[in-house]
């Protein structure tokens, strides 16, 4: 199918009744981010147990993030939205009656399941009702109102579970989800009025692996997937487990103003994301550059954090710290577009579900790391000392993630010259630099 030149109205209402979808998934996916010291009394669970609730939810994220590209090809975005509300819906009603440790595992692995649903559909049905310039922006809005969902998640969850109690505020979240899967259903559209929906890609199981091979072989593949890696891993791992409890029990924080500093990084979200997207969409060429500065800050905010002298880091400089590491997460945005430049429109579900498995194996990896730390701590060290120890574990895996970032950004270049050399068009024009004619480790 051919690009759209401009967005209808139609679009819009399209798109906006798709987003709400991934709003949800944002909310669901970051309640144990203040829900976090209620589910280790419900559940009687150690820092390394409550870890595994993030790790399983997440891992569950990134393990299917391939099927669903696959899914996004074959059924279309609607079909697989409605599917991801049920699931989302289904599986926050299971959390809010779980008893059990194994229960409410099961109920996150199943709400993990339909949250990888989402913003793969989202973006398809971007690339679909969207002209190629509105790309970027319109999935840094959708970003924007995801963060949404999850400032949600922060203080208005805090007090629903203050005021109603676990079981009830979970009970209502999940069943107001698994409702909306109808309106996802009647009110999306695959494709814009007047065009004709792609004849839907059958993949019998022995084709599956040459398929994803073939977008994970494209260097752009590869550049996004390092770049989702490293820029949203930090902002992740703090909003959708540990920042609460450093800022609790290392900082000795209050419920509330932790609650309202974890706020920070979503509304940071909030404001940058249209912001970067609009200057990603006007300047394409800036997107890997601002990449790597991001990285330099994210290190620079975990040396604030970790460093500070006596443990005790103020919280006006929390604060500063947080709203910069929030950046990543809008910035981590150009892994899809990454995906989308370089890819063929009938792979480009697969190459998005790819780059997407980049960021949440690292948050997946952090979470578990910081969690095994913590738990081989406690009791050994002060609660201070331990999460500064434990949390350095962030940064090894910020360290890996940019490395190999930079290594792709390179031949990512390398090939971009490569084709113009052959008189092919290339979606983003780039200068040649110095360091282009290095070799590429």
């Amino acid at each position: 199918m051919p690009p759209v030149d401009r967005a209808t109205r139609t679009s819009w209402l399209i798109w906006t009744t798709a987003v709400f979808v991934y709003f949800a998934a944002l909310f669901h996916r970051t309640t144990l981010g203040v829900a976090g010291l209620e589910a280790s009394e419900r559940f009687g669970l150690g820092p390394a147990q409550l870890g595994v609730f993030t790790v399983l939810q997440i891992g569950v994220y990134a393990l299917m993030q391939i099927p669903t590209g696959l899914l996004v090809d074959r059924y279309g975005p609607r079909r697989v939205l409605t599917v991801a509300a049920l699931l989302m819906g289904t599986g926050q009603v299971l959390f809010a009656i779980a008893d059990s440790y194994g229960l409410g595992l099961a109920a996150r692995a199943v709400l993990g399941m339909g949250d990888a649903m989402t913003f793969i559909s989202v973006i398809r049905l971007v690339a679909t009702h969207f002209p190629p310039r509105q790309y970027s922006l319109v999935v840094a809005v959708t970003a924007a109102i995801g963060g949404v969902g999850n400032l949600v998640a922060t203080v208005p969850l805090t007090l629903m579970l203050g005021s109603i109690g676990w079981t009830w505020a979970f009970l209502i979240a999940g069943g107001v989800t698994a409702l909306y899967s109808v309106v996802a259903f009647l009110r999306v559209r695959d494709v814009p009025a007047g065009f004709v929906a792609p004849k839907p890609e059958a993949v019998p199981l022995r084709k599956i692996w040459p398929k994803v091979r073939q977008a994970w072989s494209v260097p752009g593949t590869r550049l996004g997937f390092w770049a989702h890696f490293s820029t949203m891993s930090t902002p992740a791992v703090i909003g959708l487990l540990w920042g609460y409890p450093y800022l609790v029990q290392a900082q000795g924080m209050s419920p509330r103003a932790a609650s309202s500093t974890l706020g920070l990084l979503v509304i940071g979200a909030i404001v940058a994301s249209p912001i970067i997207g609009g200057l990603f969409s006007r300047n394409p060429e800036w997107r890997m550059p601002i990449s790597v500065g991001f990285l330099a800050f994210a290190f620079a905010g975990w040396g604030v954090l970790l460093l500070w002298p006596g443990g005790h880091v103020p919280g006006p400089v929390i604060a500063v710290v947080f709203l910069v590491l929030t950046v990543g997460g809008p910035i981590s945005g150009v892994a899809f577009a990454l995906a989308r430049d370089y890819n063929p429109s009938h792979r480009q579900s697969t190459a998005s579900g790819l780059v997407n498995v980049g960021g949440f194996l690292a948050v997946t990896v952090t979470a578990l790391g910081v969690g095994v730390l913590l738990d081989l701590l406690e009791g050994v060290l002060s609660p201070q000392t331990a999460f500064r120890v434990a949390l350095s574990f962030c940064v090894l895996v910020l360290v890996l993630g940019g490395w190999r970032m930079l290594v792709w950004w390179r031949r990512a270049r390398a090939a971009v010259f490569e084709a113009e050399e052959r008189g092919e068009t290339v979606p983003v024009q780039i200068r040649r630099r110095r360091w282009d004619a290095l070799h590429v480790a």
